[in-house]
């Protein structure tokens, strides 16, 4: 065996036995967590088996000048498009990566140089390819964001191709409180749920980590993570508007789980609960009984979301 402190490249690293060796005998004083820096080149968890039906899924993430999709902009785009069985949710393959800069035409302010590490030379003069991100949504059947609520808005701003496709979130779609997980950042449960770690806050590094963590098993239930968010992506819910609720109603709305929309984001101003779809009908009568005098609910309204709406400017809009 090659010494470990200088292999035939003349560095001090070791090599991959070596390194296994150190990695085990750490773990078996019971005193240390080795994290490994994920690399998806190398990972064994692929099956990279091709299967009848199999569609193409992309794990995206992007850092932008600010919060808001209306007034700021997407300065990185991370994709990393993957194959995968939509009957087993068993992820086969990586098919596709995009990783770019874009120049938002103003100066970026010191806290998102600090947060994300990128720096005005760095985008100056940078444009997203067009082209090839949307070729990419062209491939897809499936969004996924860790915080699809933030990303979803901002890349439909950007690429209208996507305002058509099913999105998902491995952040809320999950029940991470079920599995006694009780932080949700992506560096966090990647370390949760296999001992992973990234360089966070960078788009391709975290589209990667999210791509991993979708790789991994839930460590509670031991369901795969990919086959958990695939259960839940395709929901269709109710939102339910208790428009005109008397004031006086406003804590038993709030008990029953009714948050404040005051409409200043273009939405109805009025209290709204989401519930499945099988039980609307239920949430109707609850408010006929319980809120509305008389039973009038002729006020309430009801938008529907999907995973073609959910988690964009559009999700639980009224019709008409």
């Amino acid at each position: 065996m090659k010494s470990s402190r200088k292999n035939q490249s003349g560095n001090n690293r070791l090599n991959p036995l070596e390194a296994e060796i150190a990695v085990t005998a750490l773990h078996a004083t019971g005193d240390f967590l080795v994290l490994r820096r994920l690399d998806l080149e190398r990972d064994a968890r692929f099956a990279r088996k091709p299967a009848e039906g199999s569609r193409i899924g992309l794990c995206l993430d992007t850092e932008t000048t600010g919060l808001s999709h209306a007034a700021d902009k997407v300065i990185e785009l991370g994709i990393v498009a993957f194959e995968y069985n939509p009957a087993t949710a068993q992820i086969i393959r990586v098919t596709g990566r995009y990783g770019g800069f874009e120049d938002p035409g103003s100066p970026l302010s010191a806290e998102v140089r600090e947060i994300t590490g990128i720096t005005d030379d760095l985008v100056a003069g940078q444009r997203f390819a067009d082209d090839l991100v949307n070729d990419l949504a062209q491939q897809a059947s499936l969004v996924i964001a860790h915080n699809a609520a933030f990303d979803r808005p901002f890349v439909e701003a950007r690429f209208p191709r996507f305002a058509s496709l099913a999105w998902a979130c491995s952040m809320v779609q999950i029940d991470w409180q079920a599995e006694r997980i009780s932080a949700r950042s992506l560096e966090y449960l990647l370390y949760k749920c296999g001992g992973w770690c990234i360089n966070a806050h960078r788009a391709m590094d975290d589209a990667e980590g999210l791509l991993g963590l979708l790789l991994g098993q839930l460590p509670v239930s031991g369901t795969p993570i990919f086959r958990a968010l695939l259960a839940r992506a395709h929901e269709a819910t109710s939102r339910v508007y208790a428009m005109g609720a008397p004031f006086d109603r406003k804590d038993l709305l709030k008990q029953r789980g009714y948050r404040w929309d005051d409409g200043s984001a273009g939405g109805c101003k009025a209290w709204w609960r989401d519930v499945p779809q099988e039980v609307e009908e239920d949430e109707l009568a609850y408010l006929a009984a319980e809120v509305y005098p008389g039973g009038n609910t002729k006020s309430v309204a009801v938008g529907k979301v999907d995973a073609y709406s959910r988690f964009s400017v559009r999700e639980g809009r009224i019709e008409g």
